[in-house]
């Protein structure tokens, strides 16, 4: 059988995509829009998709198609429930990202519990050449050493900030569904992880059960010393509740890399906020060069595994 494969997206991935080891035919769009995919996906086996949405309505729509390849590990894109009822399989990316996530993860950490922004922006503004010693302390500067990291998801993703932490001094408390998936993990609860972390980062996929876990009752119960970071799905947090909290000083700082829509043409609550203790991203935490190039091998690799007969990575 020769198959036919469409990459939706492709402008997303900015590395070298091989072609399959197996007889096809190959095109590509650099965006698709969904109102372009029923076209666009006409006669396709395999689907290619980082973040453009395939939907029960599109799906039935395109009876050949036998795979869909995510270029992420998230797929919440994907209508998984009807992709299974139909046959279709669903493949996504495992394990890419536990080096460029954790890094960007501990960039805003580090930035904000040192209130660098602060200092930066004090600087440009002529405070240092205003004051009568050497340097100034307008805003507290805070240790990692000794203090408590809150993991929210013990994947691959929440292990490998654990390490890092862990390099840094910092105790860590992970919060997530008992028993524990990995070894060595003490299951903490959620609400004990919220009042007793100096600092709490999710690495949790957005789900039914997920979204707006932390609202301002969450936030709340933080210490008023901590600070929330975010680079795993936007949807997670309350964006409302969390500018509030920021606003009325709930909590020291937040730094994102997600948003609930994205891009954000429509606006967000977010984008408006001009503090020095809130950082924002453009969701590029798992975008370093050498994860680019891993997601995109292991993406082909998972097309020619469920070609040859050998799947992997499906979640369906």
């Amino acid at each position: 059988m020769k198959h036919h494969i469409v990459f939706l997206d492709r402008s997303t991935l900015q590395a070298n995509v091989r072609r399959p080891r197996f007889e096809h035919t190959y095109q590509e769009h650099p965006v698709s829009s969904v109102a372009e995919l029923p076209q666009r996906l006409q006669g396709a086996t395999v689907a290619i998709t980082n973040k453009v949405p395939l939907r029960a309505e599109t799906l039935r729509q395109l009876p050949q198609l036998q795979l869909i390849a995510i270029a992420a590990t998230g797929y919440d894109v994907v209508d998984v429930a009807y992709c299974k009822a139909n046959n279709i399989a669903v493949a996504n990316i495992r394990n890419y990202a536990v080096h460029t996530v954790p890094e960007h993860a501990f960039t805003l950490i580090t930035a904000l519990r040192r209130n660098l922004l602060a200092y930066r922006r004090d600087v440009e503004q002529g405070r240092w050449q205003q004051v009568d010693q050497f340097c100034f302390f307008d805003h507290p500067i805070r240790d990692l050493h000794g203090s408590t990291l809150g993991i929210v998801g013990e994947g691959a993703l929440g292990q490998a900030t654990a390490q890092v932490g862990r390099g840094f001094g910092m105790q860590v408390l992970f919060a997530d569904h008992e028993p524990p998936k990995a070894p060595h993990v003490t299951f903490t609860p959620f609400a004990q992880v919220l009042a007793e972390s100096d600092v709490i980062s999710l690495h949790v996929p957005l789900s039914a059960g997920t979204r707006n876990m932390i609202g301002i009752n969450e936030l709340r119960s933080m210490k008023r010393s901590a600070i929330l970071i975010n680079t795993a799905r936007g949807g997670l947090v309350d964006e409302h509740a969390l500018v509030r909290a920021l606003q009325e000083g709930l909590i020291a700082g937040a730094g994102f890399d997600v948003l609930t829509n994205e891009p954000p043409n429509e606006g967000n609550p977010l984008l408006e906020l001009r503090l020095p203790n809130f950082i924002l991203t453009p969701h590029i935490a798992w975008a370093s060069e050498g994860a680019m190039q891993f997601l995109a091998d292991q993406l082909i690799d998972n097309v020619e595994g469920f070609v040859a007969g050998t799947p992997q990575h499906l979640v369906t």
